[in-house]
């Protein structure tokens, strides 16, 4: 398998990331209601087949996110082996803890739902355990964030090293990893300032769509033979 065929390869598990917007955005916009129980519960019974739409997609972001860094393993092991297993063991975290993200919506529904299990608790101390389940979900999603930003350092590093990617991209990438940790870390220590924060650093975050777009269109430039360099 060429660099570039390689290369196209991990573009095409790049492109499985525009699931993300659907269930960390347009999925909880129509589901929940900050600080409401009761119109949250209403909301995600009302539109529940959305609800568990938006569980298959995240979880099969988490499997496409290790596709990916298998995928990337296999264009960079050339560059730096120890960078590139960085790279798959981040990845592999951060997999892992989507995959339990996915688990609280999945409890969330069940308590919502009722049933003979629940049939002790009245539709308040529903609404209020389903809510809890729910803020859990983006809780364990605000402590993603931190393996959002890591895996981008290994990834940014190699691509610097490479020679067949530009430089150029592998520092935004540096960048946009340094600023998912920034993110992450308001998150834990000033979470009113998040957002106003995540607006600001949306054009560091565009990094990863370019390298999606550059692996996908461009590829890579593949490196010349030393016979035919040298003649």
């Amino acid at each position: 398998m060429t660099l570039k065929r390689t290369a196209r390869i991990a573009g095409l598990w790049y492109l499985g990331f525009t699931l993300g917007p659907f269930y960390l955005i347009y999925v909880p916009s129509r589901t929940v209601v900050r600080n409401d129980a009761a119109a949250t519960a209403a909301r995600v019974l009302g539109h529940e087949t959305l609800f568990r739409w938006g569980m298959l997609a995240e979880t099969l972001g988490a499997a496409i996110f290790l596709g990916l860094s298998l995928a990337l393993y296999r264009l960079f092991e050339g560059v730096d082996r120890h960078r590139a297993r960085q790279l798959v063991a981040l990845v592999l975290v951060s997999s892992s803890l989507g995959l339990v993200t996915v688990v609280f919506n999945a409890a969330a529904l069940l308590v919502l739902r009722g049933g003979d299990p629940f049939g002790a608790f009245d539709d308040h101390t529903r609404a209020a355990i389903g809510m809890l389940l729910i803020r859990m979900h983006g809780q364990a999603i605000g402590i993603n964030q931190v393996f959002w930003g890591l895996w981008l350092l290994p990834f940014g590093s190699l691509v610097v090293s490479s020679r067949f990617l530009p430089r150029w991209l592998g520092y935004w990438l540096l960048l946009d990893g340094v600023a998912w940790v920034a993110l992450s870390v308001t998150w834990f220590l000033a979470p009113n300032y998040q957002d106003d924060l995540f607006l600001y650093l949306q054009p560091v975050f565009l990094a990863e769509l370019a390298a999606m777009l550059w692996l996908l269109i461009v590829g890579v430039r593949e490196r010349r033979p030393l016979a035919t360099t040298n003649a």
